[in-house]
C-alpha cells in the first residue's frame, strides 16, 4: 500500500535555474569573466555549486581562488531566494492535490542545505504542507546513499516499500533503490549529457507530472 510520496527539490519540483544562472553571471561580471548561458547551467547544476564554480571559472576545488569564490556564490544565492525567479514544474500543484486527496503522505529529501531548503519552499506555499524536508544537515551521508530516504519513511510512518522517491538525477534512481524503495524518474529536471536516462534503473520514467498521478493512483 501506497502511504508516502518523497520527491527530490531542484529539477523535479522546482525549476531553479534561472536563480543559479543569474547568480553565477552576476559572480562572473564582478570578475570581469564572460557570462554564461542557462542552458550551460541547465546541464551542470545537480552537480551542486562547486560544479558551478568549476563551469564559470574554469578552475577545480584545488586552486587557491576556488574557496572565496564559493563562498561569494553561495551568499549570492541567499540573496536571491526571497525574489527567486524559480517556479513549479508544470503539473505540481494537481500532483500535491492529488497526493493529499489520496490520503497519502508527501516530503522532501534533497541534497541541498537547510539554510537555502526552507527559505525557498517558503517562497511556494503549496509546498509548505510537506510532511517532512530531509537536508544534509540532518544525515551523516547524503544520496546516493539511502540514509535521508529511510529517516523521511521513519518521519511519515512508513517502510521503504509503502514509499516512492521521485528525482531528475540517477544518485536519485541509486539512493530510491539502495532504500528498497520504488523510484520515478522525470525527464524535465537537469538530466545531464551523460547516462541516458533508460539507464538510470527507475521502475519508472515519466514526461509530465501527469503521468506521475496515473501511475500512482489510476
Amino acid at each position: 500500500m501506497l502511504k508516502t510520496i518523497l520527491f527530490d527539490l531542484d529539477g523535479t519540483l522546482l525549476d531553479t535555474e534561472p536563480d543559479f544562472t543569474f547568480i553565477l553571471n552576476q559572480l562572473l561580471r564582478q570578475h570581469n569573466r564572460q557570462t554564461i548561458t542557462a542552458a550551460q547551467v541547465r546541464n551542470d547544476v545537480s552537480n551542486g555549486a562547486k560544479a558551478l564554480i568549476a563551469l564559470g571559472f574554469g578552475i577545480d576545488d584545488g586552486s587557491p581562488d576556488f574557496p572565496a569564490l564559493l563562498d561569494s556564490l553561495l551568499a549570492l544565492y541567499a540573496e536571491k531566494i526571497p525574489a527567486t525567479d524559480g517556479s513549479l514544474f508544470t503539473g505540481i500543484i494537481p500532483l500535491l492535490e492529488r497526493i493529499t486527496s489520496e490520503n497519502c503522505q508527501w516530503g522532501i529529501v534533497t541534497n541541498k542545505p537547510e539554510r537555502f531548503t526552507l527559505p525557498l519552499l517558503g517562497q511556494f506555499p503549496v509546498l509548505r504542507s510537506c510532511t517532512t524536508v530531509v537536508c544534509p544537515e540532518h544525515i551523516s551521508r547524503t544520496k546516493p546513499d539511502p540514509e535521508g530516504l529511510l529517516l523521511a519513511c521513519s518521519h511519515t510512518s512508513c517502510k521503504p516499500g509503502e514509499a516512492v522517491y521521485i528525482g531528475d538525477h540517477p544518485r536519485d534512481m541509486e539512493a530510491g533503490n539502495n532504500a528498497n524503495m520504488p523510484t520515478i524518474a522525470v525527464d524535465w529536471g537537469y538530466c545531464s549529457e551523460g547516462q541516458p536516462i533508460s539507464q538510470w534503473n527507475a521502475a519508472k520514467v515519466v514526461s509530465s507530472a501527469d503521468e506521475i498521478q496515473r501511475y500512482l493512483f489510476d
